[in-house]
């Protein structure tokens, strides 16, 4: 069992039968993963097949590792998805001091004033 290494991708766009090749799933998964788990496939091609996008396949690589690696049941890994999205939330609203984003608006502000006065 093997994850897709995101950054070896040379494509923009992977069929469902690319997809499948490389998680080593049959495109059946992928198409229940995309029902169950609610994931958006944004472009299709004139025939209507899935193109799956890198931001995409970072999706289904998370769905894979929880359930192909970590054993979880579809409902367990729902469950986490939602869990690690609340905590990259909280990290990133964490990640940056009320003194830097005073910082950064103070710089903004000085330019602003400058470029006005020109």
């Amino acid at each position: 069992m093997t994850l897709i290494k995101i950054n070896e991708l040379s494509k923009l766009y992977y069929s469902i039968g690319e997809l499948s090749k490389l998680l080593n799933v049959n495109p059946s998964l992928l198409r229940f993963w995309e029902r169950e788990f609610k994931l958006i496939v944004v472009k299709k091609n004139n025939k209507g097949n899935r193109l799956y996008s890198v931001k995409e396949i970072q999706e289904i690589n998370n769905i894979y590792q929880l359930v192909k690696i970590q054993g979880f049941t579809i409902e367990g890994a729902k469950k986490a998805m939602k869990i690690k999205t609340k905590e990259v939330i909280t990290i990133s609203k964490d990640a940056v001091s009320t003194e830097e984003v005073i910082a950064q608006l103070e710089q903004i502000k000085q330019k602003l004033l400058r470029l006005k006065s020109i």
